[in-house]
């Protein structure tokens, strides 16, 4: 008991309620606890728990990202203006260092006030592009939110942006599509927003934006599109370049059909965008609606206009082929914006030579256009491509018929008698010349089906004798594969490349495949490459990668690339000798006399390819001198329509698709341009290279003793041409042979006309799609003008006088006819 007397309340003292109004309120708090521990939660309670410490959380971020943002704000500079503002054309020259051929360039632009410009074409970009642009603050908070959840969430990536913001993008920021560089962009936007007015933003987005056609900003688009100033252009015009800058790759109305269809729906989104704001009435819109303006066909202009896109655009495909000193690949960037200086090894005067020859002889035709005629001149020794004609101005197309090429035709036959003279064959050696010849279940004709008996492999070149190259490559063990061994040695590219590619212009030929046929030319082989082969054998032997870009320099004038000539022995000089003989007898009395030059020697191979059905598909000659060696191939339609029956007869009578007319003519016309003032050279004498033949039964033909007159028979006599004398005897000389029948070997000394293709003695041939079948006058007449194709290959031979031969191209299917004409 207490001192006082009183007694203690029980239990400890800290345990006590404090009486009163405090004691109250601590109970029924104490109560309320333990209610709501009894009572179990709902989801609404949950919910409203969330929502409170939700708002907390979010209040808390955005915080954060406000001072994260005025921290960005405060530490980002405005940086420089992309590189492409800073960029410089690339130049490239004729051989001559000086004379400019073209140039690429990343941006083509004339920068101009906001006051120069039409009020229509402003209204109408920001009626398109930003309705809001006066009154917002330059960027698009909205477009920033769904450019970041799209990004964040795995999604399409999103844009829309005001012009502030376009502008920022284009002049200091990239294309990338992301949440950082929307965040960067409206940093930037509201920087440049603060330091700039709504006017000078708007012109210099005017004067940025791309256009297309190479066209940055309003006064080159003008320029590109109307050929006008952006001041004068009308309604209708800025409604066209305020729709095309949305998406120039795919509004231009020259693009074709679809293009200009997508036009006019943004055409027609512009005009109502503009009557919606206020800038244009409705009526003004439709009416402007009804028509849209017709732009430029094309903004090239002389940059591109005739030979100059093709030779630009095959130097740009040449340069991304190549790499620098340091072994990095020449870009794209590089070229139209990196400033460079591309010397090349064209030269123009014989460019301009190339095509007036072509002009001079270039038959009239109905439709032009369809006929495409190109040509490639190559210096032998060097490889270098002095000049071209691509077939027709590249502003009507971009297809490059020096390049894409077409079959060959008999101009494959050199490589052939470069072939069969390394396999042991001499240019004395007989082959079977009668026509025609069956070789399994193919079966090869002549021209005209004409019978020659045997021929020797001089005679089988000068009158381009089908069925003696068939006998040739058929008596050769692997005869197809060590024709297109010669070939591909003697600039003739392989039929197929790694992905590096290889040289050659282009590096495949297509078709090139080992067929007893091959050297009839039903591969297809374009006019330089041609021209390069036939380089080699002008170079007694040694070839040489073609090429066409000399030198590359930097705008500071450092060396970035210099070409250095690859050349290689591809046939001995004594046999080079020999193919060179060949062809000087096709010029002098075969089927090329009208490539005869008055003042100096020439050599070359007539070729008139034809396709399944015996259709003639392609026409050429292939010469050279010393300096100089020259393809011409004349086509029609995609490179395969047929051109007998279609192209003309020339004035003098002959048949227009034979190599022999207008291919040699135009080849003639060429070499005299490039050649004026040159001093002519000599070819060396042949030197009759004789190994041991693959096979026998093809040695020169001896003939018996001869008496004091001729002797008459019908026994076939030899061919005087073809021993060792001079080139000179065998075009002075009239061999005893002369009288021979058509079974000889007709010398080319004999007065009578050869068979060729285009014999220029002959009267005008028959103007029907079969080939002529005129002949000499000891010819026998032929049994057939059916015209030849191509066989792949046959299982077995039969001679013409029945009896049947193994083939060395056993179990090799065959087709039905040649492919290469004479």
């Amino acid at each position: 008991m207490a001192r006082d007397g009183k007694r203690r309340a029980d239990g400890p003292a800290s345990t006590r309620e404090p009486s009163g109004f405090l004691g109250a309120w601590r109970a029924k708090r104490k109560a309320r606890r333990a209610a709501r521990k009894e009572r179990p939660k709902t989801w609404k309670s949950r919910l409203v728990t969330f929502l409170k410490w939700g708002s907390v959380a979010a209040l808390v971020l955005v915080l954060i990202g406000v001072a994260g943002f005025v921290y960005l704000y405060k530490t980002t500079d405005i940086p420089e203006p992309n590189a492409d503002f800073l960029t410089e054309a690339s130049y490239i020259y004729y051989d001559d260092d000086e004379t400019e051929i073209g140039r690429f360039e990343t941006q083509y632009r004339d920068t101009i006030p906001l006051d120069a410009m039409a009020e229509d074409l402003k209204n109408a970009v920001v009626a398109a592009e930003d309705r809001s642009f006066y009154t917002n603050s330059g960027i698009d908070l909205k477009g920033i939110a769904r450019a970041a959840f799209s990004n964040a969430s795995g999604g399409s990536t999103q844009g829309a942006s005001t012009i502030t913001q376009q502008y920022v993008k284009i002049l200091y920021l990239t294309q990338e599509q992301s949440y950082k560089r929307k965040i960067k962009e409206a940093i930037l936007s509201l920087k440049i927003q603060r330091e700039l007015s709504k006017d000078e933003v708007l012109a210099g987005y005017l004067n940025t934006i791309y256009f297309g056609r190479g066209a940055y900003g309003v006064e080159a688009a003008a320029n590109v599109y109307f050929d006008k100033l952006a001041a004068d252009l009308n309604l209708r015009e800025s409604a066209v370049l305020a729709s095309i800058l949305n998406d120039p790759n795919d509004l231009d109305p020259r693009d074709g059909k679809a293009a200009r269809q997508q036009l006019r729906e943004r055409y027609t989104y512009v005009l109502n965008s503009m009557a919606e704001v206020g800038d244009i009435t409705a009526e003004e819109a439709e009416q402007a609606q009804r028509k849209i303006p017709k732009t430029e066909p094309d903004d090239e202009g002389d940059t591109f206009a005739g030979q100059k896109g093709h030779m630009l655009t095959l130097i740009k495909n040449q340069l991304l082929d190549l790499e620098d000193e340091d072994g990095n690949p020449f870009t794209e960037e590089q070229l139209v914006g990196g400033g460079l200086r591309v010397y090349t090894t064209l030269n123009d005067q014989t460019m301009q030579d190339i095509e007036a020859g072509v002009d001079e002889i270039r038959p009239k035709l109905k439709r032009p256009e369809r006929l495409h005629v190109a040509a490639a001149t190559v210096e032998p020794g060097t490889g270098a491509l002095k000049g071209f004609y691509a077939g027709q101005d590249y502003l009507d197309s971009q297809l490059n018929w020096a390049v894409a090429g077409g079959q060959a035709g008999s101009t494959f036959k050199p490589f052939a008698v470069a072939a069969g003279i390394k396999d042991g064959f001499s240019l004395k050696d007989t082959f079977d010349g009668n026509s025609p010849f069956v070789i399994g279940d193919a079966e090869v004709e002549n021209q005209g089906d004409e019978s020659y008996g045997p021929v020797s492999l001089l005679e089988a070149t000068e009158k381009s004798i089908n069925t003696a190259f068939i006998d040739m490559t058929d008596s050769m063990t692997d005869g197809p594969e060590k024709i297109i061994e010669t070939a591909n040695a003697m600039g003739i590219p392989p039929e197929k490349v790694g992905k590096k590619g290889g040289p050659g212009i282009p590096d495949e030929t297509p078709g090139l495949e080992p067929q007893t046929g091959v050297a009839l030319g039903s591969q297809t082989v374009s006019p330089i490459n041609m021209a390069n082969g036939y380089a080699t054998i002008a170079n007694e032997g040694v070839a040489a990668e073609p090429y066409v870009i000399e030198r590359v320099e930097d705008s500071d004038g450092n060396v970035l690339y210099e070409h250095k000539v690859v050349d290689d022995r591809a046939l001995p000089a004594d046999i080079s000798a020999d193919v060179s003989y060949a062809l000087q007898q096709v010029v002098q009395v075969g089927s090329g006399t009208e490539a005869q030059m008055p003042d100096r020697p020439t050599a070359g191979k007539t070729g008139t390819a034809t396709k399944t059905g015996g259709a003639v598909s392609s026409s050429w000659f292939v010469g050279y001198t010393p300096q100089l060696s020259t393809a011409v191939m004349y086509v029609r339609g995609l490179g395969n329509g047929r051109l007998d029956g279609w192209l003309p007869a020339s004035s003098d009578g002959k048949e227009g698709y034979f190599g022999g007319n207008y291919p040699a003519k135009t080849w003639n016309a060429i070499m005299t341009r490039e050649l004026d003032g040159v001093e002519p050279e000599d070819f060396p004498e042949p030197e009759y290279v004789d190994g041991e033949a693959p096979e026998d039964g093809h040695a020169p033909y001896t003939p018996p003793p001869s008496t004091t007159k001729p002797p008459r028979t019908d026994k076939p006599e030899t061919d005087e041409s073809t021993p060792e004398p001079s080139t000179d005897e065998t075009t002075s000389e009239a061999p005893p042979t002369t009288e021979a029948p058509p079974t000889t070997e007709a010398p080319p000394t004999t007065e009578a006309p050869p068979t060729t293709e285009a014999p220029p003695t002959t009267e005008a041939p028959p103007t029907t799609e079969a080939p002529p079948t005129t002949a000499p006058p000891t010819s026998a007449p032929p049994s057939s003008a059916a015209p030849p194709s191509a066989p792949a290959g046959p299982a077995g031979r039969v001679a013409v006088d029945g009896r049947r031969r193994t083939s060395r191209r056993t179990g090799r299917s065959g087709r039905s006819r040649p492919s290469g004409r004479r």
